[in-house]
């Protein structure tokens, strides 16, 4: 997170842009993608949190626009990223057209545990995937929390026939997907569980590691407050780390690629094609896969396409008020942190 000399309200308001980009397919009740594009100093930062987040929650967003704007990243120790195809809740039948738009990857993950789908909905669009990617490729799900124990031991028992890397926060609570790894051990489904939510909303991220209720964890950089702060917490949880992303427009996804690439080690393809999703970009030379992998590179944001995809007036007013209220609250919690008792002043 910025920890100093956080520009001014106004260097902000003056810096940014707000746009609005359809979405390609419906992807967790998203049909349109609104963000804020801020222009510092050393590059640009995007600020998107979703519409239902406090101002506080959403403040990490602000401070991670920031790093990339005013404070730049971490040296990086690798230069191409592998990444995943994201499959959202579609019917089967438009699996194949989906995975056409991910150019050479090996691994999909994909959307379960929708509301108003049925479980034959999810294993038709897993079937789906797995007869158009192959025996080789590798599958995970994704349920955003949206199951119960009992419900996820009975929908990873009859997904994981299609070969299951692992099963993303498919319980809300970190009890819950603790009482699952047990559930999955018993049972004998052979399923990896990994924290998502557990991990980037969570008041203390490290419950997940003291309860055992996760073998990877999912990072993002924007909800986490930055790429130094989330390489932190994937450095302390000390579990093996997929870095995703948050429906980003190419300034979000570069932002992502800098803590992947670098994290000391990558076990799993990230989640950072997710520009695919969406029916436009701010930049010509969008950050997606060529080969199954991202390759790091400084990025263009192109006015014409600032212009092209502006949000409309009272979008605009609605995204600079949230900005301007995040602003306040990243300025108090990083003052109480100056105030700490020990802590240099300034430092």
């Amino acid at each position: 997170m910025v920890t100093s000399a956080l520009p001014s309200l106004t260097e902000l308001l003056d810096a940014l842009s707000v746009v609005q980009i359809p979405m390609r397919v419906r992807f967790r009740g998203v049909t349109v993608r609104e963000a804020v594009l801020i222009r510092g100093p050393l590059g640009w930062g995007e600020f998107a949190p979703f519409p239902e987040y406090s101002d506080v929650e959403s403040s990490r967003w602000l401070a991670a626009a920031l790093e990339a704007g005013w404070a730049g990243w971490p040296d990086p120790v690798r230069d191409t990223v592998p990444v995943n195809a994201t499959v959202p809740a579609v019917p089967a039948r438009e699996v194949s057209g989906i995975l056409a738009r991910y150019d050479g990857c090996t691994t999909a993950k994909v959307k379960v545990a929708e509301l108003g789908q049925s479980p034959r909905d999810e294993v038709d669009r897993v079937a789906a995937v797995r007869e158009v990617m192959g025996p080789a490729a590798r599958i995970r799900v994704d349920a955003n929390g949206g199951w119960t124990v009992t419900e996820a031991l009975a929908a990873l028992g009859k997904l994981s026939e299609y070969g299951l890397e692992y099963a993303e926060q498919p319980c809300t609570t970190v009890e819950e997907l603790r009482a699952l790894r047990i559930g999955l051990a018993h049972n004998g489904i052979d399923v990896l569980v990994a924290a998502d939510e557990s991990i980037r909303r969570a008041t203390d991220p490290m419950r997940v590691v003291r309860q055992e209720a996760a073998d990877i964890i999912v990072v993002k950089v924007a909800p986490l407050g930055g790429v130094r702060s989330a390489l932190a917490i994937a450095q302390e949880c000390g579990l093996p780390t997929v870095v995703s992303s948050a429906l980003d427009t190419s300034v979000g996804i570069r932002a992502g690629l800098a803590l992947a690439a670098a994290l000391p080690q990558l076990p799993f393809a990230c989640g950072l094609s997710t520009v695919e999703l969406m029916a436009g970009d701010v930049s010509d030379d969008s950050l997606v896969p060529t080969a199954g992998s991202i390759a790091l590179r400084d990025l263009t944001v192109e006015q014409g396409l600032l212009d092209h995809w502006q949000a409309p007036p009272d979008r605009e007013r609605w995204w600079r008020e949230r900005v301007a209220r995040c602003h306040a609250a990243l300025a108090h919690q990083l003052l109480r942190q100056d105030e700490r008792p020990g802590r240099p002043a300034g430092s």
